[in-house]
Parts: structure tokens; sequence; C-alpha cells
């Protein structure tokens, strides 16, 4: 299977299933030298892990790394760094029947149509449990760069939107709701809507904005390597993202150009940043910001018409431990795809200046 690996030169590629004994990657490019904060890892990846509160799945993993190899006394040895994840409260009994089924709006039918064959028990590899892999990565990344601030929080779940632009919000607020909102107003209505859609056996979608600041000047490559086209290709990786835009977005499509232009100040810097912090491909200086759009969960705990492998007409139902929302635990998966994104382009930058 093609496609487990992300990055050019601070590369990771991931490995196992939701459901298998564990999974886990392989961290290549990174640099020797850096003395890792292994309590910042073990944060990061408590805010990405399952039961951490009442409105997400109940499925409780303690999401403990081990590293295997290229750390050596707390710090980086410039080799491959190897680490798994166990799997320690898989019920794969749960999935037993959708073994002959296809769950709409999952992969199961796409897998099995391309590979012939499919794990079922938590949709295997597609499951959003390979992000735990990421997350990984993306705090050892955010330690190769530490000037760089990476912030990510829920802008929206379902109609429910933060009225605010992101200078206005205090991201030291966002891990204090559990919906990783920083506005609190919002939050509470967000939470509330999250525990109807529970109560209803129904899931809801929203969005995440993400905040780069302190990027250095000059990040990114022409042509078909563009900043922008990285870190969407990086967003639209991660499950059940529908949809990524930065600066302006798609609200851009409406204005005039004398509206839309970033004025310049004489230190570089512009009066707007319409343009995201990016022009040309290549970061600017300014601040990064994009916005991701996440689906609804798609295993809802409703009858829903389906087919089994064999075309046949059925009906079907979620069972187990699923998110009703997914974007509150989806925030640090986002800020982890950005710093991979980030990290690699800086070590690309270095190169090339060479």
């Amino acid at each position: 299977m093609a496609g487990n690996s992300f990055g050019k030169i601070f590369k990771l590629t991931t490995f196992g299933e939701s459901h298998g004994e564990a999974i886990g990657g392989v961290i290549d490019g990174c640099p020797a030298g850096i003395s890792l904060d292994f309590e910042a890892i073990s944060a990061e990846m408590e805010r990405r892990k399952p039961g951490q509160s009442a409105i997400v799945t109940q499925r409780k993993e303690a999401d403990k790394v081990k590293f295997l190899s290229g750390i050596f006394e707390g710090k980086t040895t410039g080799t491959p760094i190897g680490f798994t994840i166990e799997n320690t409260n898989q019920k794969s009994k749960d999935y037993s029947h959708i073994k002959d089924v296809y769950r709409p709006s999952h992969a199961d039918y796409t897998y099995d149509v391309k590979y012939g064959i499919r794990d079922y028990r938590g949709g295997g590899r597609s499951s959003a449990r390979e992000t735990a892999c990421r997350v990984v990565a993306g705090a050892i990344a955010k330690q190769l760069l530490p000037s760089i601030k990476i912030n990510a929080f829920v802008s929206s779940v379902g109609d429910i939107f933060i009225d605010k632009p992101y200078q206005e919000l205090d991201f030291l607020k966002t891990e204090k709701s559990i919906v990783r909102c920083p506005d609190k107003a919002t939050a509470t209505k967000m939470e509330s809507l999250i525990r109807e859609m529970r109560k209803n056996g129904e899931t809801v979608g929203g969005t995440i904005t993400c905040v780069l600041q302190n990027v250095p000047k000059g990040l990114g490559e022409p042509v078909f390597d563009k900043l922008h086209a990285e870190l969407a290709k990086a967003m639209l990786s991660i499950n059940a993202v529908k949809g990524f835009e930065y600066g302006s977005g798609f609200c851009g499509a409406k204005m005039k150009g004398s509206d839309h232009n970033d004025i310049f100040n004489p230190d570089g810097t512009t009066k707007s940043n319409l343009s995201g912090g990016i022009q040309g491909g290549i970061s600017n200086g300014m601040d990064i910001y994009f916005r991701v759009a996440f689906k609804p969960v798609a295993t809802i705990m409703q009858k829903q018409e389906t087919i089994d492998k064999d075309g046949n007409q059925v009906i079907t139902e979620g069972k187990g431990r699923h998110d009703p929302c997914v974007v509150p635990r989806a925030v640090p998966i986002v800020e982890a795809m950005a710093a991979l994104v980030i990290a690699d382009y800086y070590l690309l930058n270095k190169i090339s200046r060479h």
C-alpha cells in the first residue's frame, strides 16, 4: 500500500491498524542534537487521545509512546526515530456486524474495490487512530522550531461560529474548553449542540482555524511545491476533512483587487494580511492562517440503508464508541500536520541556500 509517508526531508512514515497490536511510525531526516521534551510529546498525545471528555469517543487508550531508535540520552542522533503506540482497548466485536457490509460514507467499499480485502475492525488502516502517529511526529517537529507558534482552535460546530477575528482571541483559553474553542460563550453553545447530537444518535461537523506566527520568510518552493499547496495536502490527508482555505479564502473571490491587495509597509510587512502570510507560494513573515472543514462523523447510531459485498440492499446501524463531533480531538492533529510542513520546508530552505 503506497501513500504511507509524508514529507521530503523531515519525513514521517506510519504503520498499523486501529485494532491491530499497535500503530507506529518512523521519522527520518530529523537533525541530530535536538534535546527532546518527552513531557511535551505526552501532552500532545493527551490532547488527541480518545476518552478525554464526555463529548468524544469513550474508547480508553493511554496512547503512551515507546521510542525504539534515533534517540540517545534524550537527544536525537540524526538516524531514523522509530516509535510504537500500543492498542490496548480494542473491541473488535463491535464491528462484526459490518464484516460483509459497506457503511455509508466510510472507506469500506473503496478499500474492498481497490485491494480485494479490508480490515473491517474499526476501519483498519483508514481509521483516524492512525493520526496519533502524526501527533508524535508533529510534537517533535515543534521542538525543531521552538520560536514558531502554532495554535489551532475550533472555530465552528454546525452552524455555531466564533464571530471574532483570531487576533482578538486568547489562545491560552483553548485548552480550558473541552470543545477547544477559546471563546467561552461560543464554546458553551458548541458543547450543548454536540451533547444534543450524541443524545439523538447523530453527528455534526465543524471547522478548525490554525494560526502560525513567527514563521521565517522565504519558506516554500515555486510552481508545484508552494507552501500553501503543501499545507492543503497535509490538512486534506486528515480523516473527515472536506475543505481547506487560507488567508481570505473563498471570501476573497467576492472582493475587488483594490480591496484585496496587501499594501506594504517600509519594513516589508503589510498593512493587511489577506494573503494569509504566503505570496507566490512563499512565506512573507506575516501570520499564516487557514481554516479546515470537517464533515460529520460517518458512523451514526441510527438505521441506514446500504449494500453488502454481494450488492444486496441491507440495513446497518452504528455500534461501539464514536465521536459525535470530531473537531475537538482534531485540533492537535491540525497543529501536528502544520508543524510537519513547516519543519520540512525549513530544512529544505537550509539546503537550498548552500
